[in-house]
């Protein structure tokens, strides 16, 4: 059992929206961080089926409650009719609720009540590397960080029946897409453009369906959390930048399976893609955690000059090496990036143990990263 960094009992000064792909660990932080409040599964089929039946059954359980009880709802999309029950109680008794679910799409896409901004949406991440005292570098990159992957044995096969059930309950029984044949194919090919520019015109060749179709396709993976666009940074003096946005999905063991890649060696190109994508994920992570205001994008010029992340307005810059020695052309982002923003902080983070600084670049073990990031460093 892991300590997650995410403590939901801080966030508790109001209600709360608790979203994250499934199986990240949502439901046993929950029952162990708020174990003194109320707690309804919605994926008890029998106790689901009640509250479809009859959702003011919530009223008539909480109205006799203290003001400011907390009521946990655990996969409240299953039963979306509540959210009116909700918002009565909250209205009339201040109640505060934690409403946890996999995806919000069940919400917006029926026009459901989202309780106007009186509960504040928060998100949950699989692992990151300060929640393992024994943090294992390349078995996450090959497996991920979802929870019961990283630990198991047999995570490969986990990761089978992860995305088996992913396509079963969150699209097949959602009908979000008619056509799960492409869809399927699409979420290979997105795998192929993890970590790289998106082009739709490119996947929708590739998946046999239109431009259109692959667009709304990666706003069901965001929807769900399964995966998330990285946009492009944009403000530039000098250069003319790229504006398509990056994609990854949600854990680098999920694009490691949909890519067939069963291991991976230090010094190879496919080592080198996991190794951002982890490094990314991590970003996310904390920048979710800590509800930081800055915004992670990347930066690229029509020339090809490139950096991998960005944070705020040119805050800081970080280029991702998996490289066990940082020599001088892999530095070229950065210099070219400080030459545009010279106010910028720029990093890159490596498998090299020797940190150092050289040109106002910090070289910084991807370790002493990690340490860095999570204790507010950076």
């Amino acid at each position: 059992m892991y300590s997650r960094i995410f403590k939901i009992d801080k966030e508790l000064d109001e209600s709360i929206f608790l979203f994250g792909a499934r199986q990240t660990g949502k439901s046993t932080a929950l029952r162990k961080q708020l174990a003194g409040s109320i707690y309804i599964d919605l994926l008890d089929t029998s106790i689901k089926a009640r509250f479809r039946r009859r959702p003011g059954l919530l009223y008539d359980m909480l109205k006799d409650k203290p003001e400011s009880t907390v009521v946990v709802i655990d996969e409240i999309p299953e039963v979306p009719e509540l959210l009116d029950e909700v918002h009565r109680l909250m209205s009339e008794f201040g109640h505060i609720f934690v409403l946890c679910g996999s995806s919000a799409r069940k919400l917006k896409r029926k026009g459901y009540n989202t309780l106007g901004g009186r509960a504040l949406p928060c998100y949950f991440y699989p692992l990151v590397s300060a929640e393992i005292p024994d943090f294992d570098l390349d078995h996450a990159l090959l497996y991920g960080m979802i929870p019961p992957h990283y630990t198991s044995r047999n995570a490969d096969r986990k990761l089978s029946g992860y995305i088996d059930v992913y396509l079963r309950e969150e699209i097949k029984e959602e009908a979000l897409v008619r056509n799960l044949g492409a869809f399927q194919r699409f979420l290979e090919v997105a795998a192929l453009s993890d970590g790289e520019m998106v082009n739709n015109s490119n996947i929708a060749q590739e998946c046999g369906v239109s431009s259109a179709t692959v667009a709304s396709y990666f706003e069901i993976l965001e929807d769900t959390l399964t995966g998330y666009l990285i946009p492009a940074y944009r403000k530039s003096m000098k250069r003319r930048l790229v504006q398509a946005p990056k994609f990854y999905y949600f854990d680098v063991g999920v694009a490691n399976h949909l890519l067939h890649r069963k291991e991976l060696t230090r010094g190879t190109p496919e080592y080198g893609h996991a190794f951002e994508h982890f490094v990314i994920q991590e970003l996310v992570a904390y920048l979710g955690y800590t509800h930081n205001e800055e915004k992670l994008s990347y930066w690229r010029t029509y020339t090809g000059t490139e950096v991998d992340a960005v944070l705020g307005d040119a805050r800081v810059a970080i280029e991702i090496k998996s490289v066990e020695e940082v020599l001088p052309r892999h530095l070229k982002g950065l210099k070219v990036f400080g030459d545009e923003y010279p106010e910028s902080r720029r990093i890159i983070v490596s498998l090299d143990p020797l940190n150092r600084t050289a040109d106002n670049i910090e070289h910084i073990y991807l370790k002493d990263f990690l340490i860095m990031l999570w204790d507010g460093k950076l």
